[in-house]
């Protein structure tokens, strides 16, 4: 495939975990096929998931980025399948539906070192393939109020978490206010209660692309984990 304008390796749901489609259908935007998905019948649901619903479903491993000048998409997948060969299954523990400083997010419940290995391998071993953060979108980082320790990750690895300031989440709303989140909380743990117990493992990492600029991110290839 030609290069896309941005790329990132996420964690997603195996296709056939009904998490995926409890997760599509609250953004309302399947990432496999770009398609939209009818959302739960809550007011207001639909314009507090536009922002991630364009990055679907999704936990960040390596975050966003544009291909570094010289590298190729042929090249990044070589090097994701190389990493993906030297790291073995694992099992995830149970997710929640949290409030993350005002957005709602799923988080695991226990720490999971296998799953902090697994985005460290991401970000040191494909920084190689990632362009520099323009000087715009490093003043954006910046107005967050980021730590030293976080803009020091921003100005070596273009993105504040990562590391010692990474933390698995899976993004379900834009920042909500106090009003929306007594709504939309309690909806949240409803709706993704069925599944947030059932024992899932990671089997593999996906490549997200974006194909043209403010276009969504889709599911561009599924990496098995063979360590």
């Amino acid at each position: 495939m030609a290069s896309p304008v941005r790329v990132a390796i996420y964690y997603a749901p195996l296709p056939h975990d009904p998490l995926t489609r409890l997760g599509s259908t609250w953004l309302g935007r399947d990432p496999v096929t770009d398609g939209p998905v009818p959302q739960p019948a809550l007011e207001g649901i639909e314009e507090i998931t536009a922002e991630p619903r364009s990055y679907g479903f999704h936990a960040t491993l390596k975050p966003p980025m544009r291909l570094a000048e010289g590298a190729s998409w042929g090249a990044l997948v070589a090097a994701v399948r190389d990493v993906a060969a030297s790291i073995a299954p694992f099992q995830l523990p149970p997710l929640a539906v949290t409030d993350l400083r005002g957005f709602l997010a799923l988080r695991e419940t226990a720490p999971c070192p296998a799953l902090q290995a697994l985005a460290d391998a991401c970000v040191e071993q494909l920084d190689s393939f990632r362009a520099p953060p323009s000087q715009d979108e490093l003043r954006r980082r910046r107005r967050a109020k980021l730590s030293p320790e976080q803009d020091a990750m921003l100005t070596r690895w273009g993105y504040p978490y990562v590391f010692g300031t990474w933390f698995f989440h899976m993004t379900l709303t834009r920042r909500l206010s106090d009003p929306e989140k007594t709504l939309f909380l309690p909806a949240a743990e409803a709706w993704f209660a069925p599944t947030l117990a059932v024992p899932r493992r990671v089997a593999d990492i996906c490549l997200f692309t974006q194909v043209m600029p403010g276009g969504a991110f889709t599911v561009a290839e599924r990496v098995r984990l063979r360590g």
